[in-house]
C-alpha cells in the first residue's frame, strides 16, 4: 500500500509560526508533525510515501530526505514554477491538483492509496480502516471525526 501526505499549503491559520517552517515542520515534543504521521504510516506497513510541496518545500525535503531514517521511500511534487529569472516560485495546486500532478507523471495511485494531510496528528488504526474500506468496494473513501458542534468553525463540515 501506497499514502500520499498533502504538504504544499502555506499554513496561513498558524502563523507566525509558518513564516519561516511549513506547517507539516512545526515541532510537537522535539520533532515535525509529519514524523509522526511518517512513522505511524510505517508501522502499519506503508513504506512507499510521495509528499506533495511546495511553500518552503527545501525544509521538508532536506528533513525527511528519501525516508530511510524511518525505514521508508519518500518522493516529492513540487508544486511551482521556474520564473524568467531562474528563481523557484512555490504555486500550491490545492489537493486534488497535487493529486493530479502525481498520478499524470507516474500512476502513482493505481492501487489503494492513503491521502493524509501533513499536519495531522492521528492514531488511526489503518489496517481496520482498509478492511472496511475494500469490504465496502469502494472507489474511494473519507475518514472523518465528529467534533463538538462548538468546535465546528476550527475544522469545517463534511456534507454525507
Amino acid at each position: 500500500m501506497k499514502a500520499m501526505i498533502l504538504a504544499a499549503g502555506k499554513g496561513t491559520r498558524v502563523r507566525p509560526l509558518t513564516y519561516e517552517l511549513p506547517k507539516p515542520m512545526i515541532p510537537v515534543l522535539g520533532k515535525p508533525v509529519m514524523a509522526y504521521l511518517i512513522e505511524h504510516l510505517a508501522k502499519y506497513g506503508i513504506s512507499e510515501i510521495m509528499v506533495n510541496v511546495s511553500y518552503l518545500h527545501e525544509k521538508i525535503e532536506e528533513y525527511f530526505g528519501e525516508g530511510n531514517q524511518f525505514g521508508v521511500q519518500i518522493g516529492y511534487s513540487f508544486e511551482g514554477y521556474i520564473d524568467n529569472n531562474g528563481a523557484v516560485v512555490p504555486k500550491p495546486l490545492g489537493s486534488a491538483g497535487g493529486m493530479r500532478k502525481i498520478q499524470e507523471f507516474g500512476g502513482f495511485f493505481d492501487q489503494t492509496t492513503l491521502v493524509l494531510c501533513g499536519d495531522a496528528l492521528i492514531d488511526l488504526d489503518l489496517h481496520a480502516a482498509l478492511a472496511e474500506h475494500k469490504e465496502k468496494g469502494a472507489l474511494a473513501s473519507i475518514i472523518t471525526k465528529e467534533v463538538p458542534a462548538d468546535k465546528v468553525s476550527n475544522y469545517g463540515i463534511a456534507v454525507t
